[in-house]
């Protein structure tokens, strides 16, 4: 998970532009898979992600597989998240074997192998920049819009890469 933090554009007495970063910040937990997004939610600035609210989150997205993903690997399950201690607690992981959910690991110090991080972020901020948000609300329905305009193909290509990104750091490891 990483704080989406939306930039404004200000500009200086010589009409250089320069970019600060806004006064209102919201996180975006967001899980996906090779067809779309599967599940999303904002968390205010506010609160932590301990624990507690990373299973209620993990509730909410059983549901959303539930309901957009129905019969897709009712099985076998696999969830990649990184190393944040919220996800590695110990009652997430018990939720994860009751609920029949693999977790895929993630290598230590290495956000340019979380999907998130390498790909969906930086897309959604591309598209938020040098804009100016009155408030939280107008945000989340800019990022809304910006998740639902990603194709199916380019969720697709984000697996092609993250998979490529994989298998180099697996071979420079040898």
């Amino acid at each position: 998970m990483t704080e989406h933090a939306v930039e404004n554009t200000e500009f200086t007495s010589a009409e250089k532009k320069r970019m600060s970063r806004s006064q209102i910040k919201i996180m975006l937990v967001c899980f996906f898979d090779h067809k779309g997004i599967v599940h999303y939610e904002f968390i205010a600035k506010k609160h932590t992600v301990n624990q507690q609210c990373y299973l209620e989150v993990l509730t909410r997205l059983q549901e959303s597989v539930q309901r957009k993903r129905p019969g897709l690997w009712p099985d076998k399950r696999i969830l990649h998240h990184d190393n944040a201690p919220a996800h590695d607690a110990l009652r997430v992981r018990k939720f994860l074997a009751k609920n029949s959910i693999t977790k895929m690991d993630h290598p230590p110090y290495s956000p340019d192998l979380a999907p998130c991080n390498f790909w969906l972020f930086p897309k959604l901020k591309n598209g938020t920049k040098g804009q100016r948000f009155l408030d939280l609300s107008d945000i989340q329905r800019k990022v809304k819009t910006l998740l639902r305009g990603i194709l199916e193909n380019d969720f697709q290509d984000c697996f092609w890469q993250w998979h490529h990104r994989l298998t180099k750091c697996t071979a420079s490891q040898q």
